[in-house]
């Protein structure tokens, strides 16, 4: 059994171990400092790529297993309530995402996140397990709308919507120092950097095949200044592509990054606090009704760091 010290335990199964149940080769290799049991009822144990809940089950030669260990230590409790609900139909669910949560799984933790605990919500208040499919995905710090539908017969519309560029956000974002322009676009490439994190890359860059073989693609954002104060800028920013991180990196692109965005160079207090997440707010959807057509707005309200940056 070959393994690393990695935040993620990994092991080779050797031949000597073949047939030996997972439990006790998990139980080694996390040595007291974590449940197994409470790891594995989580989704933290995968075997051959796949997540496997059955600590009992035997251990093969040559399989490959990792254990994937919570982040911060600790799995959180999230929960979902009927105050975070905007919009219900019986085919939509819109929910004002609170900072700090994982839209979906994780490696490292399938039960810790908003899709599961919506699950657990609906299925307490309803009475029956409900099928909820993510219509996009938001940020874990990233606060507001996320669209969410009940009836899977309407994902193919709502899928199509994204491509066809009729469904819109507007975000709400603060950033560090002043950009020199009220509006203003930013067209990029985007792509994943030697080290595996998002990038940002020249435009003529664009539909370059990287060594990972995946193609540098086309990142554009609208941004208008909402406010300036002393020590930041409040922005709408309206992303016309659908790239991951797209509103952080190309802030931080541009030498403003959001406050409280470690990962990409932002300001890690603001006004003399702690700005423990970045701030990032979904404050608008707007999209046809993937069923009846309607126009549907879909409005979270601004949270209390977008007021603050008006005093």
């Amino acid at each position: 059994m070959h393994m690393d010290t990695s935040p993620t335990i990994r092991l080779v199964i050797a031949p000597e171990h073949d047939g030996q149940p997972l439990r006790e080769l998990v139980i080694e290799a996390l040595a007291g400092e974590l449940d197994g049991e409470l790891l594995t009822a989580r989704g933290g144990l995968w075997v051959d790529g796949k997540r496997v809940r059955d600590m009992d089950a035997p251990a093969r030669a040559g399989a490959k297993v990792a254990i994937h260990r919570p982040l911060a230590g600790v799995y959180p409790d999230i929960y979902a309530c009927a105050d975070q609900i905007i919009y219900e139909d019986e085919d939509l669910l819109a929910l004002n995402k609170p900072a700090g949560v994982y839209v979906d799984s994780t490696p490292w933790d399938a039960e810790g996140n908003y899709h599961a605990a919506l699950v657990r919500f609906i299925a307490a208040r309803d009475g029956v397990a409900p099928t909820l499919h993510l219509a996009h995905r938001l940020d874990r710090d990233t606060t507001g709308v996320l669209l969410v539908t009940k009836n899977r017969r309407v994902n193919p519309a709502i899928q199509a919507a994204f491509i066809r560029h009729t469904i819109h956000k507007q975000y709400l974002a603060l950033c560090a120092g002043a950009p020199a322009e009220e509006n203003f676009v930013i067209t990029t490439g985007h792509g994943r950097g030697a080290h595996g994190l998002f990038r940002v890359y020249p435009v003529d860059e664009i539909d370059r095949v990287l060594i990972n073989g995946a193609r540098v693609k086309t990142m554009r954002t609208r941004f208008q200044v909402v406010r300036r104060t002393d020590d930041a800028t409040l922005l709408h920013a309206f992303p016309e592509t659908g790239r991951t991180h797209q509103i952080r990196l190309h802030l931080a692109h541009l030498g403003h990054p959001l406050i409280g965005d470690a990962r990409y160079g932002g300001p890690a207090q603001w006004r003399g606090e702690p700005a423990l997440y970045h701030l990032l707010h979904a404050e608008r959807l707007t999209l046809p009704h993937p069923r009846t057509h309607y126009p549907l707005e879909l409005i979270a309200p601004a949270p209390e760091w977008a007021d603050s940056a008006g005093r």
